[in-house]
């Protein structure tokens, strides 16, 4: 009996994991795969572009399917849905994953506050990594050398950034390449404008729909892409018989070599338009977070492939007998009845592929904001139950911008094409060469796997690379124009940001100084805690003495604070606070830290100041109970930091009561907010729209035996809370040296200033409340 339910609930149990693996396939259609289902529109136009039409036979058009069915099988099939997909970060894709990886496995990372604490977290290291094994030459050197960091930081930028072009270039050669259609001469065709004009009203639509989210965004999407590669794929089939079955013989490699022969050095520019049958394929490892490695790779090997490869032999097929058609080779060898529900279809299965490399450029753009490497912009979580669901409104309508620029300023899909395979074949290449040290350095194997990966996928992009860059005139040049504006930003942010924390760093504040000032710090001390915010994880920052030195009394309780990010993906909530103390008890000064990952989004916790008035109650306890075990509670840990998780009073030696319990009488430390300060923070609330915060109050433990000096730190802890929290940061302003040189005293002075400028603000950032608001102006020469 007992074997039967068992064997029935393991059966629910498969039949529900086949449920959800299903659910997630279906929606990837709609947001990773439309843009690689879209490549049949264009790949053969722009291949047979160029010398090429000098070859107008039929061993040229088998060499070019040769090279397709290849690429398509050693690309994505071979190098992504096998190899790469396996290198997720904790469920997480794309170039800073592969980085991320690379910074926590190797000291790589350049991201200046880091802590020997954050490799405790549970999701730093990889299952199954041996932390015990002896370094190899190879990694002692990279981590030695800080100029091959900052190499390797570029690199991945470039990249990164490429990635950005593409969300500009995809959505203009997919839309435009769809509507393509209306030109043709048998349906009564539209001149070239009328076609780039109805372009540009599709993507302002397309981006204007980019706030519902990725999810409901896929569920409307999905079933266009699948309909779509199902009527291809018959189509493809149906052209096979009808016009060439032998062009099943082109899936012999033979025939790549002949192509070469034939047509030499043309051949190989031709390349470029061969690679655009892989095009998309990066948003399978960039958008890997919004699904999973398995739903991605059944998707992949039960549908999207053998359709592509059916409908390329299919249109391989109609023009080796219709030479004549290279030009618009897709909706010429689509049969006359089907023609406009496939023009329909392939309209919008055009704008889904656009949906999947915009999708990943969000995505790559919150993980640049998180190491430092973008200005602050506003990140919007889409979806409430699908974790790294999120859209950027300032760079959803820059995209939307550079993309109707893109369309109306070049009008062609053949010179659109060369700077989209540009860009894409780029950041593939930079996906091998990440992925060459994920091997050795993650997954530790021999250093010669990761030189045979590189050399066989590394030979594959790079002759494909070549082609492209021979392209730059006609075209390429826009998306290296578009990777090194954006890689421009990204540089000066994270160089003028690297210089502020190091100016912190150098100038902090010493505790010899601040011990000298006795625990009143040499002012008055009022009740209420003041939060200090600073990037410093260990030290009090100079900003700390600007204050002392210029105001004439200072809140009761010190609490700084430190929001960082961590290179994971993300943190989990039980490890997120580590709480600390600065200098003797009698000072009631400490530190907080906040940790975030990558893909972690800082939300509004209305609940943070209760939650921290915990952390720090539970750190005393936590504290008093070692202190008692060595013998003296006199004896402060000074620097040491704990991982507090609280979500309720449990072994703080607090009780928790919500404000307006009746029963809390007047055992309650009772506030000394004035009845005028309470009413404007009621009103502020009210008009400003935000959330309604939890108001509690907290009163010490009778039932516990707490030690007297605990209880007295906790009932200053208390007032302190009672009396109201001040938020205080300090409004910067970072200027360069007068020695420096001309590059840098431009990169802070001017292009840092600006973006400081016109990217949203810290305290907007760290959604602090604006009436509990205190900032403090201070000049930085870096």
């Amino acid at each position: 009996m007992d074997e039967e339910i068992g064997a029935a609930a393991r059966q629910g149990q498969w039949k529900h994991q086949y449920r959800a693996l299903s659910l997630l396939a279906f929606q990837s259609f709609g947001v990773v795969y439309g843009d690689l289902s879209t490549s049949p529109l264009y790949v053969f136009k722009s291949a047979l572009s160029g010398n090429l039409h000098k070859f107008h036979d039929e061993t040229t058009i088998f060499g070019l399917l040769s090279l397709i069915f290849w690429t398509l099988t050693l690309v994505p099939l071979l190098k992504y849905v096998i190899i790469v997909l396996a290198a997720d970060d904790n469920g997480e894709g794309g170039t800073f994953a592969l980085y991320s990886l690379l910074c926590r496995h190797a000291k790589l990372s350049l991201l200046p506050n880091q802590q020997a604490a954050d490799e405790e977290l549970s999701t730093y290291y990889q299952p199954g990594i041996d932390r015990t094994a002896v370094s190899s030459p190879f990694k002692r050197f990279l981590e030695k050398h800080k100029k091959l960091r900052t190499c390797l930081l570029l690199f991945v930028l470039f990249g990164a950034c490429m990635v950005i072009g593409d969300g500009v270039l995809t959505p203009t050669i997919s839309v435009l390449s769809a509507l393509s259609g209306l030109q043709d001469k048998d349906t009564g065709g539209l001149g070239n404008g009328w076609v780039v004009c109805i372009a540009c009203v599709v993507l302002v639509g397309l981006f204007a729909l980019q706030h519902r989210g990725t999810h409901r965004v896929a569920f409307m999407f999905a079933p266009i892409v699948i309909l779509w590669l199902l009527s291809i794929g018959i189509i493809g089939l149906y052209n096979i018989i009808h016009w060439n079955p032998r062009i099943c013989l082109a899936l012999s490699p033979h025939y790549i070599v002949k192509f070469f022969k034939t047509t030499g050095r043309d051949g190989w520019i031709a390349l470029g338009g061969v690679l655009l049958a892989v095009t998309g394929t990066e948003a399978m490892f960039a958008d890997l977070g919004h699904f999973t490695a398995a739903s991605i790779r059944l998707a992949f090997v039960g549908v999207i492939y053998p359709c592509l490869v059916l409908q390329y032999m299919g249109q391989a097929a109609f023009l080796s007998k219709n030479m004549f058609a290279v030009h618009d080779s897709f909706y010429l060898s689509i049969p006359r009845t089907v023609f406009w529900p496939m023009f329909v279809l392939a309209s919008l299965a055009a704008i889904v592929g656009s949906q999947s490399i915009i999708s990943a450029t969000f995505s790559i753009v919150k993980q640049c904001l998180s190491l430092g490497c973008f200005p602050r912009v506003k990140v919007v979580h889409t979806s409430r139950w699908i974790y790294g669901q999120i859209y950027i409104p300032e760079i959803n309508w820059i995209l939307m911008v550079l993309c109707l620029a893109v369309t109306l300023g070049f009008r062609d899909v053949t010179i659109i094409g060369n700077a989209y395979g540009l860009a894409c074949i780029t950041v593939m290449f930079v996906t091998t060469w990440l992925m060459a040290l994920v091997i050795i350095f993650v997954w530790q194997k021999n250093i010669l796997l990761a030189l045979l990966f590189l050399l066989f996928f590394g030979s594959i992009e790079g002759a494909y690379l070549s082609a492209s860059f021979i392209k730059i005139p006609q075209g390429g040049w826009t998306s290296i124009a578009f990777a090194f504006v954006f890689m421009f930003i990204m540089y000066v942010w994270h160089y003028g940001t690297r210089r502020k924390y190091l100016f912190d760093l150098q100038n902090k504040v010493s505790m010899k100084w601040i011990l000298t000032l006795g625990p009143s710090l040499g002012i008055m001390r009022v009740p209420g805690i003041g939060l200090i915010y600073t990037e410093l994880v260990t030290g009090v920052p100079a900003i700390f003495s600007h204050f002392v030195t210029n105001l004439p009394a200072f809140h009761q309780v010190l609490v700084f604070v430190c929001v960082k990010s961590v290179p994971v993906p993300y943190v989990p909530a039980e490890e997120r606070y580590l709480i600390g103390r600065i200098g003797p008890r009698q000072y009631r000064m400490y530190r907080c830290i906040v940790r975030y990952g990558y893909k972690d989004l800082q939300k509004d916790d209305e609940n943070f100041e209760n939650h921290l008035v915990m952390s720090i109650a539970k750190f005393i306890q936590m504290e008093a109970e070692e202190a008692a075990s060595s013998g003296s509670y006199e004896s402060s840990n000074e620097g040491r930091m704990a991982v507090i998780h609280t979500t309720d009073a449990t072994g703080t030696g607090l009780i928790m009561r919500d404000s307006n319990d009746s029963a809390a009488g007047t055992s309650l430390t009772r506030s000394s907010k004035s009845e005028t300060l309470q009413s404007l923070q009621s009103i502020y609330e009210q008009e400003s729209g935000s959330i309604s915060r939890r108001r509690v109050r907290f009163q010490i433990s009778q039932e516990e035996q707490i030690n007297s000096q605990v209880r007295d730190e906790l009932s200053d802890l208390l007032e302190a809370k009672e009396a109201g929290v001040a938020y205080i940061i300090g409004h910067s302003y970072v200027k360069a040296r007068k020695n420096s040189n001309l590059f840098k005293s431009f990169a802070i002075n001017y292009a840092y200033s600006f973006l400081r400028k016109n990217c949203r603000g810290p305290s907007v950032t760290l959604h602090i409340p604006h009436i509990s608001l205190i900032e403090v102006g201070m000049i930085y020469y870096v």
